[in-house]
């Protein structure tokens, strides 16, 4: 039997062609040969190999005070989120699919789920998604099964993270979707099918507009929504579930959210875990609803390419327990007060907050802020995302000291 090519000759040379080039031969031609002065030291042990690792990897600088946000947050892990996630019963790479798994992951994605409706005041949440980027332009989707069609454009505003932005560009574009971007949401929205806004936005203003007369997505700071009100008059809330217990890990990987009301809940891409009672009257879970082609038609899939990320999610459940309500509230309230502190002891320093209101991200106004930057740096700290030649986003949570803010303020 002859293997499977994916490709044809014609395929081949058309790919070729686009990229200037005429056959595979001149595609290797970047590829160096042989390696001038290129050695090889002499066979070393396994001891002495992981002593030379260890040398080398002492020469990185891994101890600097983190004043970074946009999407991903220095927050305080409890040691008992990894030793229980790390756990050899969850710790696996299989993706629960049957109805039938493992009845403790069944309940873990139950709760999660659970955790995530109350988080975000809405009936339903699903077991997860990739990541927030993927379920922003989910909820996208989603919104144009609930309205059939109806329309063809999606208002998205410019304050949703960068990254975030890219996904929906490549997810629209697939399905043939307009994308309209806006500053401030235009008083006509008639004539789209979905508005979706980032609350706080990218910028970490805290504002939410009116519900539109079309589905409202909002893409919420689920960290954010422990001390500031729940968008309840959302129809579809998103986001990304890093800041509840799982490391930054240099951006990944992390997991979703998606959330909803119930009379979306069949439009809803993924898997949802629900709670019934056994044959011996028992309290059992088990896969409700799985709308992906493995298991439906594949026209009638609402989702072909996402996935719950069941062991991130476990985390975050884990994390959530620990943390308790009270706890949750009290790392928001302390994330808050931190960024606020900092905010005004720059400001005594001549340096201007932009945001009017704020949870625990905000821009700043310096002269030249790669210059700014690097001063920091200097100190052991980072002191933000550069946004353009004169801005800064700062972020503040649970992990930044008095010394630390202090620190901040003293270095510029």
């Amino acid at each position: 039997m002859n293997n499977f090519l994916a490709h044809t000759d014609e395929i081949r040379s058309d790919m070729l062609s686009s990229i200037g080039l005429t056959s595979i031969e001149d595609l290797y031609k970047q590829v160096p040969v042989k390696f001038e002065n290129f050695r090889m030291s002499a066979p070393l042990s396994e001891l002495e190999t992981q002593k030379k690792i260890k040398a080398i990897s002492k020469r990185n600088k891994t101890e600097y005070i983190s004043f970074l946000g946009g999407g991903v947050y220095n927050k305080f892990i409890p040691a008992a989120v990894n030793y229980v996630a790390q756990r050899f019963e969850f710790l696996t790479a299989y993706t629960p699919y049957q109805p039938e798994i493992s009845q403790g992951t069944l309940q873990i994605i139950y709760e999660y789920q659970t955790m995530i409706s109350r988080l975000t005041g809405m009936d339903i949440a699903n077991a997860s998604m990739y990541d927030g980027g993927s379920a922003c332009a989910e909820a996208v989707l989603m919104a144009h099964r609930i309205n059939r069609g109806k329309y063809n454009k999606a208002l998205v505003s410019n304050g949703l993270n960068p990254e975030y932005k890219d996904v929906i560009k490549t997810y629209t574009w697939a399905q043939g979707i307009d994308v309209e971007w806006f500053d401030k949401l235009p008083t006509e929205t008639t004539d789209a099918f979905c508005v979706l806004v980032q609350y706080p936005d990218y910028y970490g203003e805290v504002e939410l507009p009116n519900k539109p007369d079309v589905t409202f997505i909002v893409c919420a700071n689920l960290s954010a929504l422990s001390i500031i009100t729940p968008p309840k008059e959302a129809d579809i809330v998103v986001g990304d579930i890093q800041p509840l217990g799982i490391p930054m890990n240099f951006g990944g990987p992390h997991a979703g959210y998606m959330a909803c009301k119930e009379a979306y809940m069949r439009q809803m891409p993924g898997r949802l875990v629900g709670r019934t009672v056994d044959a011996d009257g028992e309290q059992a879970f088990t896969l409700t609803i799985q709308t992906r082609e493995q298991h439906i038609k594949r026209e009638k899939a609402t989702s072909n390419i996402c996935s719950n990320q069941s062991l991130i999610a476990l985390s975050a459940t884990l994390y959530l327990s620990l943390v308790g309500e009270k706890g949750f509230r009290e790392i928001g309230i302390m994330s808050a007060n931190n960024a606020h502190k900092l905010s005004e002891l720059l400001s005594e320093k001549g340096i201007k907050t932009l945001n009017t209101n704020f949870f625990n991200e905000f821009v700043i106004e310096v002269p030249d802020s790669f210059s700014f930057l690097k001063k920091l740096k200097d100190k052991n700290i980072l002191g933000g995302i550069k946004l353009d030649n004169n801005r800064i986003l700062v972020c503040a949570t649970e992990m930044n000291s008095e010394e630390d803010i202090i620190s901040y303020a003293d270095a510029i």
